[in-house]
């Protein structure tokens, strides 16, 4: 009886870094490219900051707490269960209940910081090198990810985790697909059915579970850069290839600090965000900054009620004593007199506290309303006297030319987007 020949037997590789990608190489501009997020295209390969905006911004800080008073749970589901299932809790916490409309709103508005600021430059040059199909595949939802990438990184597409929706109530259940998570030979079936009329030539992951998906592109882009990063890989399945992997360790452990690119760089400016938190919320931010809300709430109103009876001239100098820094830089323009028109002020409205500061800044009354994003703007002061040391700074530029005015010649849309470029160079 004839024997069946012995399967190669795997074999342990060491790869070369991403920095080796030449994105010179002939073709380059035809080639499709599928990525992995965490860890590849962003340098943190941890996703509970974004999980907890979700749950914070589009939820509560109720929901936020306790996402974060289970991340030992989490880490331990992660490590020693599966990636799958520390993932799949986080999903459930953080959006278990919620509307979908509210996901996709906090998505679109407050994610984008956080990631635009977090986006490795090695792994962003080769993505955006390749200019075929540039396709991210993520564990993370895609409602999460999409609005980022589409905007952001030029992405056609996100391959990624669909979360389960109630489709009476239009909120979210907490679970996912049928599918389930998509991690290790998941995201190898999606880019398979994904690129049914020719795989993409480039892949690009930063842990062993996106080896799957890696092995089908007819060139792997790993980037190895640690002594520990060395895994069994079968050699009949990357014979011929090249292999790149960001790999900072073992189960998880942070992977190599990375310089980031410049926001400025990226697909589209960062103008408009939507949002209450001012630093990433990796888990100590996040826990430093629930211990601090007691005690930053009653600051808050204290210092709102206790100056509005202060005429405004005076309020200056009240601020000084609870600890709020007013900076006015520019020379203010005076007050309107018989005969002398008043003038219009235009800002960048970041939040409903911001004509009141000009008020302030100026000596004067004013009258405001909120903006229209999302959420309670009467909150807005109080959230931004909260913090520890508020400082708000008011810079008043010079008035506006007659030849750039509608008495000039212009009409209202070019003056309105001559003024916001001005606002934008200020940021």
């Amino acid at each position: 009886m004839k024997m069946e020949p012995n399967p190669p037997k795997p074999s342990l590789r060491t790869f070369p870094s991403i920095t080796t990608f030449d994105p010179t190489k002939p073709n380059r501009h035809i080639h499709s490219v599928a990525a992995d997020l965490d860890g590849t295209l962003l340098v943190s390969r941890s996703s509970f900051p974004y999980f907890f905006l979700i749950a914070v911004e589009a939820g509560s800080y109720l929901r936020g707490l306790v996402l974060l008073l289970l991340v030992p749970v989490i880490l331990f589901l992660y490590v020693f269960v599966s990636e799958a299932s520390g993932i799949g809790l986080m999903i459930y916490i953080s959006m278990a209940g919620l509307r979908l409309r509210d996901i996709e709103l906090a998505s679109r508005a407050v994610l984008p910081r956080f990631y635009a600021a977090d986006v490795r430059d090695d792994s962003w040059r080769a993505f955006k090198a390749c200019g075929g199909r540039r396709v991210v595949v993520t564990a993370n939802p895609v409602v999460m990810v999409e609005p980022f990438v589409r905007e952001f990184l030029g992405g056609e597409k996100v391959l990624g985790t669909e979360i389960e929706v109630n489709e009476r109530t239009g909120r979210a259940t907490g679970y996912v697909s049928g599918k389930g998570v998509l991690v290790g030979g998941r995201k190898e079936k999606a880019v398979e059915m994904e690129f049914k009329d020719g795989l993409p030539e480039v892949g690009m992951g930063d842990r062993v579970s996106d080896h799957d998906f890696m092995a089908l592109c007819q060139i792997d882009e790993v980037d190895l850069t640690s002594p520990l990063s060395l895994h069994i890989i079968n050699q009949v399945t990357v014979s011929g290839f090249q292999l790149y992997m960001y790999t900072g360790g073992i189960h998880g452990s942070p992977g190599p600090v990375g310089p980031r690119v410049p926001v400025d760089k990226l697909n589209t400016p960062l103008v408009f965000h939507d949002g209450r938190l001012v630093l990433r919320p990796d888990p100590l931010n996040a826990l430093l900054t629930l211990l601090w809300m007691p005690i930053g709430i009653f600051l808050a109103i204290l210092r709102v009620h206790i100056n509005i009876p202060i005429p405004y001239h005076l309020v200056r100098h009240s601020y000084r004593l609870f600890g709020i820094n007013l900076v006015i830089r520019g020379q203010p323009p005076p007050p309107p007199a018989p005969g002398k028109p008043g003038n219009l002020f235009v800002c960048n409205h970041r939040t409903a506290l911001d004509p009141v500061e000009i008020g302030i800044a100026l000596g004067r009354k004013s009258m405001f309303y909120g903006t229209t994003v999302r959420g309670w703007k009467f909150f807005d002061a109080y959230f931004f006297f909260m913090n520890p040391r508020p400082t708000y700074e008011v810079t008043f530029l010079e008035k506006l030319t007659e030849e750039m005015t509608c008495k000039g010649g212009k009409s209202a849309i070019e003056v309105a987007n001559h003024v916001q470029r001005v606002l934008i160079l200020m940021e």
